[in-house]
């Protein structure tokens, strides 16, 4: 069993893997509601057809029984879409982060003209008609996307993270802020915000239940992952003659530029978690890290490990850890440290020691359908939700660890988030010549 098989089995899952195409809604008894604009028929559409972003769709359309549609689909790549509109006709099985699920037509209305490619698909998906938009490319192009999104008025699902450097993080928040003013919904791919476990133990450590948090500790310590994709998508590019920019936009995880490392890509969820609960920024960063055991081309120039210790206001101190290495212990989980106790928290539940001792023990609903039932019950309800500064601050406190581990420099909140002009948009974007970056030397690569 994989490590992410591993993790898979711990959550709490509360559909039967039958692959019945059974709602969320009708398990957990959410009401229906009337669509916020009078209309009954959500129409939403997909920008980026990789695994969670058809995961992500199938959650969206598996999470209410109220009318909901597939309604437009976009894509880099042809092949990718395709793939993602038949595992969505015909269902599919369990994976680390979605259920079995059923043939899904009925739900789905994708005719040829509503099917988009290329860089610019995001522009064909935002003008089909659609109510909201599922935004699930490499995070390189969330900025551009939600930035067109909220231009166009549509509520938005993004997945996180929401950008890869300071420059493009500027660029969300500040359209998160729009998108509040025009009264949006916008929901991010941080799903333990809604995982009833989470809430509720953030919600007493806010009410005081472990005193005053003087230290916490995150991580997201696993084995190899996606290796095996790495080498098809190697003997891809040489079988198919693909360009330096098709190749690395389809082996994303491993360029910094399109995922920004595993520490932004996959540990943002627990660094999330610890800025929820502390509700500030840090103040600065000091990272270690490197790459000892990825050692062929083609995975790209991320880095395998990182450690960073980050200080935020009053003194706290926050250990920061992630690896994706063979033999690594398996450790998600996040732990907060009070004056009158502590907190333990991972993907399958949750408790407090100390004083006011606790352990949750409710109803835990998959956050993978929670995330997208919020948020079209808050389409509806005309309540929006406003979950895009937010993701957008958590990501670049993981983008700010990586700053520093990559340059070996103790790097400030203030100068990343204001001064740094860290942008990793290539010159123009078209299949054809892109030349790597070499893997971040510390002490070598500047701080931009």
């Amino acid at each position: 069993m994989s490590q992410f098989e591993t993790l898979a089995s711990r959550r709490n899952f509360i559909r039967s893997a039958t692959g019945a195409a059974v709602s969320y809604a009708a398990l957990s008894g959410a009401p229906a509601m009337v669509h916020a604009a009078g209309s009954d028929e959500i129409k939403v559409g997909l920008i980026g057809c990789g695994g969670r972003g058809t995961g992500a769709a199938s959650q969206f359309l598996l999470s209410t029984d109220t009318p909901v549609k597939l309604w437009a689909m976009g894509d880099l790549f042809r092949d990718q879409l395709d793939a993602s509109h038949k595992l969505l006709s015909e269902g599919a099985e369990a994976r680390y982060d979605r259920e079995k699920f059923g043939p899904l037509t009925a739900k789905m209305a994708v005719p040829e003209e509503r099917r988009f490619v290329g860089f610019e698909a995001y522009k064909g998906v935002l003008a089909s008609g659609v109510d909201v938009v599922i935004l699930a490319t490499p995070p390189h192009f969330r900025p551009e996307h939600f930035e067109a999104a909220v231009a166009a008025g549509k509520h938005v699902f993004m997945e996180k993270p929401v950008g890869v450097d300071p420059v493009g993080i500027r660029r969300v928040i500040a359209a998160a802020k729009q998108a509040k003013d025009k009264g949006l919904s916008v929901v991010a791919g941080t799903q333990r915000r809604h995982q009833n476990h989470y809430r509720e133990i953030i919600r007493r450590v806010q009410d005081g239940a472990i005193g005053e948090i003087v230290a916490a500790q995150c991580y997201w310590n696993m084995g190899e992952l996606w290796l095996e994709e790495a080498k098809r998508n190697w003997e891809g590019r040489k079988a198919h003659g693909w360009s330096d920019m098709e190749f690395q936009c389809r082996n994303w995880l491993f360029y910094a530029w399109l995922s920004g490392d595993h520490i932004c890509e996959q540990h943002v969820h627990n660094l999330d978690i610890i800025h929820w609960a502390l509700g500030a920024n840090p103040l600065q960063a000091m990272g270690v890290g490197g790459r000892a055991a990825r050692t062929g081309p083609e995975y790209g120039n991320i880095y395998d490990h990182f450690a960073v210790e980050y200080e935020y206001p009053n003194g706290v101190r926050v250990s920061s850890m992630c690896k994706q290495m063979k033999g690594s212990a398996f450790v998600v989980a996040e732990r907060l440290v009070g004056t009158r106790g502590q907190t333990y928290t991972d993907g399958s539940g949750g408790y407090i020691t100390g004083q006011n001792a606790y352990k949750y023990e409710g109803s835990n609903p998959n956050p993978y359908y929670q995330e997208h039932a919020d948020l079209i019950r808050s389409i509806r309800e005309g309540k929006p939700l406003a979950e895009g500064v937010g993701v957008a601050e958590s990501t670049m406190v993981a983008i700010l660890g990586r700053m520093s581990t990559y340059t070996g420099r103790q790097v400030k909140w203030d100068w990343a988030m204001q001064g740094s002009k860290l942008d990793l948009r290539p010159t123009k974007y078209e299949f054809g010549p892109l030349p790597e970056q070499p893997v971040a030397i510390p002490g070598k690569t500047p701080l931009v």
